[in-house]
């Protein structure tokens, strides 16, 4: 049979204030994928982790992506997955975005690329469907394209890969359960206007500040003034992390996805350390397990092997 190995990337999605908009992808850590063609209509899923997630594609975020591939495809094909999570499900930093960016990129490979990126993003929504209960795209984008996405729309699917400068990426991720599902669910329906102003004012200004390169100016857009002051209720010591982490040298930066994970953005690797023994200081005093992640943003996105 024919096998392949694929590489997941973590991501980060939000960016602060590019709420289900903006994304990036991270060098470390990554998801494990051996996938091979079957000569049937079916697909197999093998986890190889401790993760104890769904083997039947229908509750699976693997299965969610591939049938909806599947339904385009018309052959009498099958896919078997063995997968080896190294992104903690729930973590914040795109776990079920990995696995379902990962499975179409991977399948698209063995089917001699078929589909275009953008088909494979809207595959993958699927999966993410499965997951948190809504098709969204802002860790499919990065964790696929690689680097920083910007989601215009999301139907019809409008993805525009930024430049952007060198970026370090500092994140932790306490050891505590926050679902998307739940975290959306606290978000308010209704928001004023002069926030709504203030919100697409830095989005635009983050945009710039990537491609112009102008560190400052992603220093100074990096602020959300809609979802940040409610989710981060879920999240001990957050304010304390963000603030250090600032006087530590960050650019800044915020709440992964839907937490509870917290990432912060460098212009170089020197500052990113001091930002780790920042975060790290903070929930060692107050005695909150956590996993760290000091890496770059990943040009690539999902690779084959």
């Amino acid at each position: 049979m024919k096998q392949i190995i694929v590489h997941a990337p973590a991501t980060v999605a939000n960016i602060v204030c590019g709420f289900d908009v903006l994304g990036l992808a991270l060098n470390e850590p990554y998801d494990k994928l051996v996938m091979r063609l079957l000569p049937e209509k079916t697909i197999r899923i093998i986890n190889k982790d401790n993760f104890m997630l769904p083997v039947e594609p229908e509750k699976n975020v693997f299965g969610g992506a591939l049938l909806a591939m599947m339904r385009e495809l018309g052959d009498n094909i099958g896919f078997e997955i063995e997968s080896t999570k190294n992104i903690m499900p729930g973590s914040g930093i795109g776990s079920s975005a990995a696995s379902a960016a990962g499975v179409v990129v991977g399948a698209n490979h063995l089917l001699n690329s078929r589909f275009s990126k953008l088909d494979l993003v809207r595959f993958a929504t699927y999966g993410e469907e499965i997951a948190s209960g809504a098709r969204h795209a802002d860790n499919i984008a990065p964790c696929i394209y690689g680097g920083v996405t910007l989601i215009r729309s999301n139907d019809p699917l409008d993805i525009i890969p930024l430049n952007f400068p060198p970026l370090f990426v500092t994140v932790i991720h306490p050891q505590i359960e926050v679902k998307t599902s739940d975290a959306r669910q606290i978000l308010k329906k209704q928001i004023l206007l002069k926030d709504a102003i203030t919100q697409w004012a830095n989005v635009a200004g983050l945009v710039t500040g990537f491609i112009k390169e102008d560190y400052d100016l992603i220093g100074r857009s990096l602020h959300d003034v809609l979802i940040e002051p409610v989710r981060s209720m879920l999240i001990p010591g957050f304010a304390e992390l963000k603030k250090n982490s600032i006087e530590a040298g960050a650019l800044g930066g915020g709440i992964s996805g839907a937490g509870p994970s917290v990432f912060m953005l460098s212009k170089d690797e020197a500052t990113a350390k001091k930002v780790e023994q920042a975060m790290r200081s903070v929930y060692e005093k107050i005695g909150v397990d956590f996993h760290i992640h000091l890496t770059t943003v990943n040009n690539q996105g999902v690779s084959i092997h």
